[in-house]
């Protein structure tokens, strides 16, 4: 039988659940496309005499006390978002030495160049629309972060990973590939050159199971090991390749057998130790991965005092656009949510295991903090209000009991 404590923590949670969803901002507009619906932004400067003072700065859709949201209605901006949260590009020391340029319209892309975030190019990604198409987003981010160049990456400021556009007057390195498969190989051999050699890890993902891939991305940004693609009952040559070039590591598969099956796993076997990390659902996969570790590898996050970061199973590019928000600030791993208007059980029961606590004083405690990731399309307020709940650090004799693992 549940504790009292945790029927009422359950309970606080289900009805901050409830709540409705408050717009926010100023002024409302379109993009680019007719077809999608007005939405308003932050400002600064509201008037105390303003009914919607506390709406047009933002409170509490962009931010609540322990969650910030970056709410583009797509992956193309909130990449450019994240890497400005980043990289506030206000003087040298703050602007990146590279930034990846990837096409959006393959989450694969962007979920592959996620490694080139960690040490030492520190590259934050940015998204072009296709071959063709640089958007006014990442134009406008491009310009601000005003890339140094990476002496690891032969001098480069753009690193334009497939088909995407030229940058004009910037110095830039190009990671070609025929397929995915091919190019999450050129990727892999690009950090390898970088760092000086090749890791002894690598997490492996269903390509056509981008639910169960997308937290490998904050992975790779934080610990540098590549991500590489199977299909769910093979190994494409590419990764084979790729995989064997790393000597015999130890591979990491994310997602249960509807992403990868027991036959591709045996496969992998001969290329290295194998070792599954799985929920029956995207959501607990993410928690599984969220607590699993292994000696380096993993983030073994089971405690309070850890950042996070939600984003929904819907918008798989935006694993790559935000993976820097888990390489620095307060670092810490993906959770994905399947319902814009649902926290997963296996989320919330998560959250409730590593809750911070206190005993006499919060401010000798240690804190959890959440990154929003999309618009409320993607995850809805009365969603963020359960997640800041849970994020809140409680007296101890508040604090829900330890539920089981999901």
């Amino acid at each position: 039988m549940p504790s009292r404590r945790r029927l009422v923590a359950l309970l606080a949670v289900a009805l901050l659940g409830l709540l409705t969803a408050a717009g926010c901002g100023r002024g409302s507009g379109t993009d680019d496309n007719s077809d999608k619906t007005p939405h308003t932004t932050p400002t600064t400067g509201a008037k105390g005499t303003e009914t919607t003072a506390a709406q047009d700065l933002g409170f509490p859709t962009f931010a609540t006390k322990n969650t910030t949201r970056i709410g583009g209605a797509d992956p193309i901006a909130d990449a450019a978002a994240a890497a400005r949260a980043v990289y506030t590009a206000t003087s040298a020391i703050t602007r990146p030495k590279a930034v990846v340029l990837a096409d959006v319209k393959d989450w694969r892309v962007g979920l592959a160049a996620s490694v080139l975030m960690s040490a030492p190019i520190r590259a934050p990604l940015l998204y072009a629309d296709g071959p063709d198409k640089l958007p006014g987003a990442t134009q406008d981010a491009l310009a601000a972060l005003a890339p140094k160049g990476s002496k690891d990456a032969g001098g480069a400021q753009v690193i334009r990973v497939g088909d995407v556009p030229k940058v004009e007057g910037s110095k830039t390195t190009d990671l070609r590939g025929a397929s995915p498969f091919a190019l999450a190989r050129a990727i892999d051999a690009f950090q390898a050159a970088a760092h000086g050699t090749t890791s002894d890890r690598v997490v492996v993902v269903g390509a056509d199971a981008p639910q169960y891939a997308m937290p490998a991305a904050a992975w790779a940004a934080k610990g540098g090991d590549p991500i590489l693609f199977v299909r769910k009952d093979s190994v494409p040559e590419d990764t084979r390749a790729a995989i064997a070039a790393h000597q015999q590591p130890k591979i990491y598969v994310l997602g249960n057998q509807s992403a990868v099956s027991d036959k591709t796993l045996t496969q992998l076997r001969k290329l290295g130790s194998v070792t599954r990390i799985a929920g029956a659902t995207p959501a607990a996969s993410s928690v599984a991965f969220a607590r699993f570790v292994d000696g380096a590898f993993g983030w073994g996050v089971v405690d309070p005092g850890h950042g996070f970061v939600f984003a929904n199973a819907q918008r798989p590019a935006d694993a790559g656009a935000v993976a820097p928000l888990s390489a620095s600030g307060s670092y810490g791993p993906m959770l994905v949510v399947e319902d814009p208007d649902k926290l997963p059980s296996a989320i919330q029961g998560y959250l409730l295991d590593v809750q911070p606590g206190y005993s006499r004083d919060p401010v000798r405690g240690v804190y959890n903090h959440g990154w929003i990731v999309g618009d409320e399309s993607a995850i809805s307020v009365p969603v963020q209000s359960q997640i800041d709940a849970l994020l809140e650090i409680v007296p101890v004799n508040e604090r829900a009991s330890t539920p089981s693992s999901p």
